[in-house]
């Protein structure tokens, strides 16, 4: 039996009851922001893989901590600088009355990870003006992600081994999956890894490129090569659910999600990337963690690909 028999798969869309998503893509600077605003009452957790992260208020989604999730989720180009754009997302959310309530005031929690996409364009980083325009677009209730070489993966590569000149395109990528008695699992994820990305039968989809076709990094790395700086890659991403999860469980989910990575990203989790994914649920469906999990996984494997081959052929199609 085909896994997708079983399964409604949306390409491009992140059809999760209440839930928007919005971009900005700066062409000029190549670099841009993806938001993911959550309804009220969502949970939350993360799961970071890589060795050299860029995050925002991830602690908040430990277990142990009193808040029960985010009001967003901001994935953005522009490594620790292009964090800031969250603050334009914060903004948006008070004028909202979003957040938590302390005192006289409500707090909007919003996470956010970032990738290192500074070197292929002008070396900026997305603004908080970034993420207001972001912001306003996912609150409109727009669930469609633009993919490939869009939002936060406008200035996404990928096999970037023998260096940036060498690297082909990453891109933003997103899927969701709904099974034949309700469960939904949506994923959008980043694409801009130190790896070369592969499709389902192990065949190099895009990676460095010395010759006609994408090499695998992971021959590349039989041999001495110089070591890349830390942080100079990073695949990030968010998987939501209409499953009723706590924290500690969406945990779990969040750690499953990684396989997905490892399934299309040949190596991932290195010490040059700094892998990060996020894992929400909005819904109060009673559900299994370990069927959510592999569900999640097998839709950011998918969400990579497409990612990709979009990119792909944006490329083509501008040559």
């Amino acid at each position: 039996m085909n896994v997708e028999d079983a399964l409604t798969v949306l390409p491009g869309i992140l059809a999760i009851p209440g839930v928007g998503v919005g971009s900005v893509t700066r062409r000029d600077l190549k670099t841009g922001t993806t938001v993911v605003v959550l309804p009220s009452g969502a949970r939350g957790s993360v799961d970071v893989g890589g060795g050299a992260p860029a995050t925002r208020e991830t602690p908040v989604l430990e277990p142990t901590n009193t808040i029960p999730g985010p009001d967003a989720v901001v994935l953005t180009g522009g490594s620790a600088i292009g964090l800031r754009s969250a603050d334009g997302v914060v903004e948006v959310l008070q004028q909202l009355n979003r957040g938590v309530e302390v005192g006289p005031v409500r707090i909007p929690i919003v996470v956010a990870a970032a990738i290192f996409d500074m070197g292929v364009g002008r070396p900026e980083a997305p603004t908080v003006d970034d993420g207001k325009a972001a912001a306003m677009e996912a609150n409109s209730g727009n669930q469609t992600v633009v993919e490939g070489r869009h939002g936060a993966g406008t200035g996404a590569t990928v096999g970037k081994i023998l260096g940036p000149s060498l690297a082909m395109p990453g891109g933003q990528g997103a899927v969701t999956l709904t099974t034949q008695d309700g469960l939904i699992v949506g994923a959008v994820v980043v694409v801009n890894a130190v790896g070369s990305v592969v499709d389902e039968v192990g065949t190099i989809l895009a990676g460095p490129r010395t010759g006609e076709r994408p090499e695998s990094t992971l021959a590349l790395l039989a041999y001495p090569r110089p070591a890349l700086g830390a942080g100079g890659a990073t695949s990030i991403g968010l998987v939501v659910t209409n499953a009723g999860f706590s924290k500690a469980e969406l945990g779990r989910v969040a750690r499953m999600s990684h396989d997905g990575l490892a399934r299309a990203i040949e190596p991932v989790h290195t010490p040059w990337d700094g892998d990060t994914l996020f894992a929400v649920s909005v819904g109060e469906r009673a559900d299994d963690v370990g069927r959510v999990g592999a569900l999640a996984a097998y839709a950011v494997a998918l969400a990579v690909r497409r990612a990709v081959r979009v990119s792909m052929a944006e490329e083509e199609r501008e040559q």
